[in-house]
């Protein structure tokens, strides 16, 4: 909602905005009186004044409160926000109040629910009034569209775990293979030194020949200097070891909470801290039925690392750097796909895998994009499909796979997102792959890559609400046949 509010000792009006979010208990019906939980912001434009409550910058205040909609019962919808000053002069802390409500009238129903003059007092003392109203032209449809059913057990809005059990991260590390020929499975671990500036990747592989012949272990470990070529050295391949817990062949180990190994003159040994929950870049019933062509999962969305690496005469010391570690299985590489991991610090992360598929029929369709972003602890968009198929197929997020630079776009709900990624050939790795089948793929990867995110928000207009700049911190990838 957009108006205008005059504070104490102001000469004009200076204009407003509410953004809220409401949540119930109940379903809202029209005959009844529903309370309901606020969250948002408000955001108000001028500088700063004494004894003034103010919006802080850009992103205005955070307000807390109540809404009491009845719009029959007792023919109102009343609002009760609170929120902390900024600084100004002397009161900053203080707690300030918005008030009012929107008095109902059938003889102009639609202008008295959509107008809400309001009060705003500190201490008790009013500090100023003003009004908003809510735009029929702009802001309907995604009011409309925002409307959810509580859920059952909690009607709030739910938050990833941020942390693990050991086991529960132990189960997510268990290799998923089971005897079936044709099947490929992955473990790899990517992670920047926040001192140096040296990205490292880690990928271990079981690769279980569709011809049925016996599988093998085998995969490699690449360091990427900031200011170096880069470097790498392959291990395998081995005969596999079932082993229970994770990857370990040819004296390699990658285990939940512990990587080590030794590759030509590269050795490493790393404990692993994950910070976070699950992020499934798939729907989650991919990685638990193995109905489509491949699946990934990152066992925690970000992750430090502690611990050694040597190549050759050097060693790299990594304390509490920043990463992620991910496993995929499937039937094999795509005909064509990029990947992308971005740590975007606070815990928040972006994960994209656009792909071709193989398969006959799906290998006509232009990529198709799985993207997950978590932030603030919450996973979006919601649907695990709902990025690479939209609405029945309308809606689909677009990827245009290219090198040195490649995009991302696409529209869920109230948010759209922009991902450019750039790989320069100085900083990437080209390393070839082979599938169960025996035909090969070659990736082109990059853990020094440049990417920019940015986050947009319906606001009766579209508006920033985060952006992202990563210099040689992202972590991506580009392959093809």
């Amino acid at each position: 909602m957009t108006g205008t509010v005059r504070l104490r000792d102001d000469r004009q009006p200076r204009p407003v905005r509410l953004v809220l979010t409401a949540h119930a208990d109940e379903v809202l019906l029209p005959h009844r009186t529903t309370t309901a939980r606020l969250t948002g912001r408000i955001h108000m434009a001028g500088h700063h004044r004494a004894g003034h409550p103010m919006a802080g910058g850009a992103d205005g205040l955070e307000v807390t409160g109540t809404l009491e909609i009845s719009p029959l019962a007792r023919r109102r919808i009343h609002y009760r926000l609170e929120f902390t000053l900024g600084d100004d002069g002397g009161r900053s802390g203080e707690r300030c109040t918005l008030e009012g409500w929107k008095s109902v009238t059938p003889r102009r129903p639609l202008a008295s629910m959509t107008a809400l003059p309001f009060t705003l007092t500190t201490g008790g003392e009013p500090v100023g009034h003003g009004a908003v109203r809510f735009s029929l032209a702009t802001a309907l449809i995604p009011f409309l569209a925002s409307f959810r059913f509580p859920r059952r057990e909690d009607s709030r809005p739910r938050r990833e775990s941020p942390r693990q059990r050991p086991e529960d991260q132990r189960q997510h590390w268990a290799p998923r293979w089971k005897g079936q020929p044709g099947r490929t499975e992955v473990w790899y671990t990517t992670v920047t030194d926040p001192v140096t500036g040296a990205g490292l990747w880690l990928h271990h592989e079981l690769t279980a020949p569709t011809d049925g012949s016996r599988p093998v272990a085998h995969g490699w470990a690449a360091l990427f200097p900031a200011d170096g070529p880069v470097e790498h050295a392959r291990f395998g391949p081995a005969p596999w070891d079932a082993h229970t817990e994770g990857f370990a062949a040819a004296g390699v180990e990658a285990l939940a909470g512990r990587l080590r190994g030794r590759a030509g003159p590269m050795a490493w040994d790393l404990t692993e801290t994950p910070e976070g929950a699950p992020l499934y870049t798939f729907p989650s019933w991919s990685w638990r039925h193995p109905l489509l062509p491949a699946a990934q999962i990152l066992p925690a969305a970000t992750a430090r690392y502690t611990g050694t690496v040597r190549h050759g005469d050097s060693e790299l010391t990594l304390r509490d750097a920043p990463g992620a570690s991910a496993r995929i299985y499937g039937h094999g590489n795509a005909r064509r796909w990029a990947w992308l991991h971005a740590d975007l610090g606070g815990g928040n992360a972006l994960e994209i895998v656009a792909a071709v598929s193989m398969r006959p029929g799906l290998d006509r369709l232009p990529p198709l994009v799985f993207l997950r972003l978590r932030k603030e602890g919450r996973t979006w968009p919601r649907g695990g499909l709902r990025t690479a198929v939209g609405r029945a197929g309308i809606g689909r997020f677009t990827a245009r796979i290219a090198l040195p630079t490649w995009t991302v776009t696409g529209r869920a709900g109230l948010r759209r997102i922009r991902v450019d990624v750039s790989q320069p050939e100085s900083r990437t790795l080209a390393l070839e792959y082979t599938d169960p089948d025996g035909s090969h793929a070659v990736c082109r990867n990059s853990e020094t890559a440049d990417a920019r995110i940015l986050l947009e928000r319906w606001w009766g207009r579209w508006r920033t609400e985060a952006e992202w700049t990563l210099d040689a911190t992202a972590h991506a990838e580009v392959g093809s046949r």
